[in-house]
């Protein structure tokens, strides 16, 4: 692998500092890491699979008895590596406000109402493709104070798992055209606005189910030069 490679594929992450994104000011490191070697058992375990899953995992407006408030969508894409090959078998989560811009959490204390037929998470694995599906609500935006009238973009948490823990990689997907993207410190966190451009999810009207939900592909590449930006140690 090549330097150039290397910095490409580097350049797919935002820095650990970024001024405007307040909280980065405190937490990010001044010194070198420490390399920790693993144990064997953090590289071979724990498996996830589809008997993990349970049903309506993956469809979030069936988890509860009611019908949640807010515009359906239905959430389809691949996990590939940098050639294109597909990534089977991994586990996604996500997790995301309502519709209203607010998440069942304590710490949230937006007063935007809460709804009792959405709880805002779901799981998947990818098939033989790399191919997931997840059926769920458009999230709503919310304040979030880092800075004078603070508003995130509205958004989607994704967790992917490999075989083990140390394969976990975070990530948000955005919705195309919202108004808050000049605004948000941390979807700029990452200035190629080329690279930021793989945060943004694409309507798709092949996914969109006639008058029921919308549908909007986002495809996740682990690595290289068109690498999705994750939020992972990486080198400066």
């Amino acid at each position: 692998m090549s330097d150039s490679y290397d910095l490409e594929s580097l350049a797919a992450h935002p820095p650990y500092l970024a001024p405007d994104y307040r909280s980065t000011r405190v937490r990010a490191p001044t010194r070198p890491p420490i390399v920790i070697p693993p144990a064997l058992s953090e590289l071979t375990g724990p498996l996830f699979g589809h008997g993990a899953l349970r049903e309506n995992d993956s469809d979030l407006t069936k988890q509860h008895p009611g019908e949640p408030l807010g515009e359906r969508i239905i959430l389809t894409g691949r996990v590939t590596d940098e050639d294109g090959r597909p990534v089977p078998n991994t586990l996604i989560e996500i997790w995301q406000t309502n519709s209203a811009g607010r998440y069942i959490h304590e710490s949230d204390q937006h007063p935007a109402p809460l709804d009792p037929n959405f709880s805002g998470q779901g799981r998947a694995v990818t098939d033989g493709e790399g191919r997931y599906r997840f059926v769920s609500i458009k999230p709503g935006a919310y304040p979030w104070r880092n800075h004078p009238n603070a508003w995130r973009p509205a958004h989607i948490h994704f967790s992917l798992f490999g075989p083990s823990f140390l394969t976990r990689l975070v990530t948000q997907m955005y919705f195309p055209g919202d108004p808050l993207f000049p605004f948000d410190p941390i979807f700029n966190a990452i200035p190629d606005e080329s690279v930021r451009a793989r945060l943004i999810s694409r309507f798709d009207i092949e996914t969109t189910v006639p008058e029921w939900a919308l549908g909007f592909q986002f495809d996740i590449v682990l690595r290289g030069r068109g690498a999705t930006p994750f939020e992972e140690p990486h080198h400066e």
